[in-house]
């Protein structure tokens, strides 16, 4: 079965918010409809520990780091979701930014 839509989830600091909001609009994504820079973004504490050798943007190596993030989720066509992720990057401050990258079975505005 071939997905037209999926949702991304992305972890990221606050501050970093708006700089995602315009990247996710240039390549179109939360494009739903009539309407265009759909996203919703919920606080969360996500938790990590930077391994040796790393060079983490909140935290240290080898200690358990716990910190408020945004967890942004916006939906994009399968079709250009390389795309979207490589926006995300450009963007992201973290070496290894958490971008999940979920198939949609159905949504309400297919």
């Amino acid at each position: 079965m071939e997905f037209q839509y999926c949702k991304l989830e992305i972890f990221l600091p606050e501050s970093h918010l708006e700089p995602l909001r315009a990247a996710l609009q240039a390549v179109d994504a939360g494009h739903i409809g009539a309407y265009d820079s759909c996203l919703s973004y919920s606080r969360v504490t996500s938790c990590w520990r930077p391994l040796a050798g790393t060079h983490p943007y909140l935290g240290e190596a080898g200690a358990l780091s716990r910190e408020a993030e945004l967890k942004v989720e916006v939906t994009c066509r399968t079709s250009r979701v390389a795309e979207t992720v490589d926006a995300v990057k450009q963007v992201h401050p973290y070496e290894e930014p958490v971008i999940n990258v979920i198939p949609l079975y159905r949504t309400s505005f297919d």
